[in-house]
């Protein structure tokens, strides 16, 4: 599969933020996703897939090193442990690992690819 910053991803299901190993805290707006696997799934190590938030911001501990690219939008993205904040906007790389606290602060409708491990699988 190839994906370019602005390319149409094909249709999302809704990604309601009710995982409760992730323990979604929305802090302001009311951001929405949406996702696709296009690989993996339930008792794979690895998956891969789009997906897609609205505006607002809310934290969570994220499921897997997950490596994404931004192929649309604006957002911050605060590692709780370190304090350290980074800005992405399409084609922009960046990797979080498993078990990391994070606030996704998105600024505008972010969509992302990404590839994530879960030793043990999801």
């Amino acid at each position: 599969m190839l994906y370019r910053p602005g390319d149409d991803v094909g249709p999302l299901d809704d990604w309601p933020f009710d995982n409760p190993e992730s323990d979604y805290r929305i802090l302001s707006g009311d951001p929405r996703a949406s996702g696709r696997l296009d690989a993996g799934g339930p008792g794979y190590v690895t998956r891969s897939g789009i997906w897609r938030c609205t505006v607002g911001t809310f934290e969570c501990t994220e499921q897997g090193d997950e490596l994404m690219t931004l192929l649309r939008g604006r957002c911050c993205i605060t590692d709780h442990a370190t304090g350290e904040t980074v800005s992405l906007e399409a084609a922009d790389t960046y990797m979080i690992r498993d078990g990391t606290r994070v606030t996704w602060d998105i600024q505008e409708d972010v969509t992302k690819v990404f590839f994530a491990h879960k030793a043990g699988g999801y």
